[in-house]
């Protein structure tokens, strides 16, 4: 069975053509790819998984507090089954918190990227939060870098399309399913259902149980992780802009065949957006005789990302 490589991205300073290939490899097979030897510390990544353990500890009403209503769960609290994957009937059996960019309340964005919410009731949640979105922010510009320079674009071409992008840390907590009727068959298979991603790219940094799975040749591909791998994968909007070179795979988050499905599985995704106002018509670049223009009509991201929130079940 193939399994989506793990690459350590400092070869991108040693070793850059030979990085950029491969990195670009996975991606056009798999649209997956672990990246390790990012630096981001193991402190960092546990004070956060720690603060945001805190947070869904909390009791409902509590946690209810920060749920901002009609608001598509863009900053703050979003309760269990709410969100539901393209097409499916079930909803997904998590709830989650999303914390976005800081922004000057004067930017040209403050319209459509709300302010954020801080739990009053969890110190530290504030400072690991922002930190982690940072860290996760910087490593993500890295990994657009390479994928540029595979699809013949400048090193820095994607930075002037994200630097004000309306990307989202999530932290996610998927309860424990109980098990009623005495066996693994009475436990709900799946805990997030079959879906691609919206945005460019995802970040997951270190989640606390397996049951990550990609769709890959008809067949669904576990994604495991070893050291200080974290797993970055396409989201549509980049599908898209690359004229499908990149392609966004369906992925789900299964209950594992063993004790972990009966306990609670957390993940923090960071879901890296363009700028609102970027523009998601396929690139020149990736038009070809063997891969001709999918795409005829013009989108810009916020609209897209409007579009696929309808989708979801996020907003009406």
């Amino acid at each position: 069975m193939k399994h989506v490589p793990t690459l350590d991205i400092r070869r991108y300073e040693s070793d850059r053509e030979a990085f950029v290939a491969e990195l670009g490899a996975a991606y056009r097979e798999f649209g997956f790819c672990c990246i390790s030897g990012h630096g981001i510390t193991h402190e960092l990544i546990d004070g956060a998984y720690e603060v945001f353990r805190q947070f869904f500890a909390l009791p409902t009403a509590t946690k209810m507090k920060y749920h901002v209503a009609g608001s598509g769960g863009a900053r703050g609290y979003t309760p269990f089954k709410v969100e539901t994957a393209k097409d499916s009937q079930y909803a997904d059996l998590k709830e989650f918190w999303h914390i976005g960019r800081e922004i000057p309340r004067d930017s040209k964005f403050a319209g459509v990227m709300p302010p954020n919410l801080w739990p009053a009731e969890v110190p530290g949640f504030r400072q690991f939060g922002c930190e982690l979105y940072d860290a996760l922010d910087r490593l993500g510009t890295r990994v657009l870098r390479a994928l540029a320079l595979h699809i013949g674009q400048p090193e820095s071409f994607f930075e002037d399309k994200t630097d004000a992008g309306n990307s989202i840390l999530r932290p996610i907590h998927y309860p424990p399913i109980p098990d009623e009727g005495g066996t693994q068959e009475h436990i709900p298979n799946v805990r997030a259902g079959a879906h691609e991603d919206i945005n460019f790219i995802t970040l997951l940094v270190g989640a606390s149980a397996e049951g990550l799975e990609v769709l890959s040749h008809g067949r669904w591909l576990p994604i495991t992780t070893e050291g200080d791998a974290i797993v970055v994968n396409i989201g549509d909007m980049l599908q898209r802009l690359s004229n499908h070179v990149y392609p966004s795979t369906t992925h789900r988050v299964v209950n594992p065949p063993n004790e972990n499905a009966r306990k609670p599985r957390y993940s923090v995704p960071f879901f890296l957006h363009p700028n609102p106002d970027v523009m998601l018509d396929p690139l020149a670049s990736c038009i070809t005789p063997d891969n001709p223009r999918r795409y005829d009509t013009s989108i810009s991201a916020h609209e897209y990302l409007l579009q696929r929130l309808r989708e979801i079940k996020l907003i009406a």
